[in-house]
């Protein structure tokens, strides 16, 4: 198995997409300060459980917890916006609205990721990584 993906963040929401449609409850993956800041996102929004990282050889991993076993997961639908050949920037006036405020965006900006409510509170614009419902 490699190690290396061309796009991390599209790995990380494809195990967790794939996870929810099998009926896992939590997942394991490679870590990366992108992934923890996007799963740190997704635990403050309330859309994941908990995660943790545990040392291990050659990279550490990421144990994302999505759901409690034997409850419902809260991710009705997660996609990734921005890809690796269009990349999706907007203006903090220009940050979209998912299911009339009922989901999120993420969206990676010079202050780091953050929700696009937090984006929209603190002026910044950037560019939309995550969509989730």
């Amino acid at each position: 198995m490699s190690l290396q993906s061309t796009d991390q963040i599209a790995d990380l929401i494809t195990r967790i997409r794939n996870a929810i449609m099998v009926g896992k409850t939590e997942i394991r993956v490679p870590t990366s300060k992108l992934k923890a800041a996007v799963v740190e996102g997704l635990k403050n929004s309330g859309y994941i459980a908990s995660y943790e990282l545990e040392d291990a050889k050659p990279r550490n991993i990421l144990h994302v917890t999505i759901c409690e076993p034997g409850q419902n997961t809260k991710i009705t639908e997660i996609t990734k916006v921005s890809k690796p050949g269009r990349r999706i920037y907007v203006g903090s006036e220009e940050i979209p609205v998912v299911k009339s405020g009922r989901g999120i965006v993420l969206i990676s900006t010079s202050k780091g990721i953050m929700t696009g409510k937090e984006a929209k509170k603190h002026h910044l614009g950037g560019e939309i990584l995550v969509k989730v419902y």
